[in-house]
């Protein structure tokens, strides 16, 4: 492979990695309050003692209230770290960042003189290839032609019902 498609997709992990960091620290980020005109995201029921059901005194020889029975809870997935995270996250596109450093430090250098000499250079091999395609085209044609005077001959010969010379 070489050093330019190395480098596509180097660029290409970089910007996955970075598109997956953004979006862990966004989905992870606590919520802000952002004024204090809006309610607290922090504690959604800033006034308890308004929702706080009232207590019945139970009546004396009443028998007591049947507890009502809570279902299991449901078993807690394994909490993250979440401080933990981010740093694994940009140290991998720390890592994706110094290894395209390094595949752009491996790039040739070369002068503008270089670049034009190696430019002229690759015009000539595509001319000489160019004329060599053009030959081997040429030789198809002819043989195309040939196959077709062939295949004509052949036919007429099955629709005349002449037996072949």
């Amino acid at each position: 492979m070489d050093i330019i498609t190395q480098l596509q997709e180097q660029l290409s992990e970089i910007a996955m990695v970075a598109v997956n960091t953004f979006g862990t620290l966004q989905r992870d980020a606590p919520p802000d309050r952002l004024s204090s005109s809006y309610p607290d995201p922090l504690n959604p029921n800033p006034k308890p003692e308004e929702d706080a059901k009232p207590q019945v005194p139970a009546q004396p020889g009443a028998a007591p209230a049947p507890a009502q029975a809570q279902p299991p809870a449901p078993p807690q997935p394994p909490a993250l770290d979440l401080a933990e995270h981010p740093k694994a996250m940009s140290h991998a596109l720390v890592l994706a960042a110094k290894k395209f450093d390094a595949l752009v430090a491996a790039l040739p250098l070369s002068s503008e003189d270089d670049q034009l000499r190696r430019i002229q250079e690759l015009q000539a091999e595509n001319e000489v290839v160019g004329l060599e395609l053009q030959k081997q085209l040429e030789a198809a044609e002819l043989e195309l032609k040939q196959v077709e005077v062939l295949f004509n001959e052949a036919t007429d010969n099955c629709i005349n019902l002449k037996k072949p010379d």
